[in-house]
């Protein structure tokens, strides 16, 4: 058994190995063939070889720094999807415990708290005053 992994060990010496592109596209190769039991096609199994084969292709690959470019580039793609998630869910949040008036004269966004029933709103910017309901 030691002698397999070994072997196995030289053979991945100085190639890139798995990454978080790789898992994901592991992952998604999974759904893909679970889908593709499920449904009865056979395209789609055909689609989920191919990411499985891309997949192997990155793993096994001895260009490391085009495949850690590529992963480079697959979190960015992550962050921005979790930022902007994490961005709807702050203002979802927000919107709850708070109402956003724009004054009427300058159009500066102010946060106030619900449920204070009518009050006077100042304006920090341009020292206006308004009512409104919160």
């Amino acid at each position: 058994m030691n002698q397999m992994k070994d072997q196995f060990i030289r053979f991945m010496t100085g190639r890139y190995g798995a990454d978080k592109l790789g898992r994901f596209l592991t992952a998604a190769a999974f759904v893909l063939f679970i889908a593709g039991l499920l449904i009865r096609g056979s395209w789609l199994d055909f689609i989920a070889a191919a990411v499985l084969a891309v997949s192997y292709y990155r793993m096994f690959s001895r260009n490391i720094r085009r495949r850690f470019e590529e992963n480079q580039k697959f979190e960015r793609l992550c962050f921005s999807v979790a930022e902007a998630f994490r961005r709807w869910r702050f203002r979802l949040q927000q919107a709850v415990k708070f109402h956003i008036y724009k004054c009427p004269d300058c159009g500066q966004k102010i946060r106030i708290p619900r449920g204070k029933g009518k009050i006077k709103i100042h304006c920090p910017k341009c020292n206006a005053d308004f009512i409104k309901k919160s």
